[in-house]
């Protein structure tokens, strides 16, 4: 039987996918981008309620600040944007590459009932468009 492409955003979302809380540490926060290899991250409360968001551009001058004076590296809440764009599970995946175009966010929360449930990336938005036109992916 052949798989049918993916058509919203549920089908290609990552479930377990990193998040920080504003308690985090810039340092940590770096790390675990690198780690996990995004460009940002969703920021949650202890009951995994997205409540902001932080990038490595939001961190950089910051971190480069505290770097050159030898301070202690600032809190995530200290440096968070409170305002983001964020999907949910049953999102087109037609309708957000759209939206993309217009917006800039590589990478958007899922959320679901207040909820964080995963994220999406322009990169799986991509290989999803590929599947359905048939492609490789």
């Amino acid at each position: 039987m052949p798989q049918t492409a993916p058509s919203i955003v549920r089908d290609i979302m990552s479930r377990d996918c990193y998040r920080v809380t504003g308690n985090t540490s810039v340092t940590q926060l770096v790390k675990g981008l690198a780690l996990h290899r995004l460009p940002g991250v969703p920021v949650v409360d202890d009951r995994d309620h997205l409540i902001g968001f932080i990038s490595e551009q939001d961190v950089l001058g910051k971190l480069l600040q505290s770097a050159y004076l030898n301070d202690e590296a600032p809190l995530v809440r200290e440096l968070m944007r409170h305002e983001v764009l964020s999907v949910t599970p049953a999102k087109s995946i037609t309708d957000l590459a759209q939206e993309m175009l217009g917006t800039k966010p590589k990478v958007y929360p899922v959320v679901e009932q207040e909820r964080l449930v995963g994220i999406v990336t322009r990169r799986d938005i991509l290989s999803a468009i590929l599947q359905m036109r048939g492609g490789p992916h």
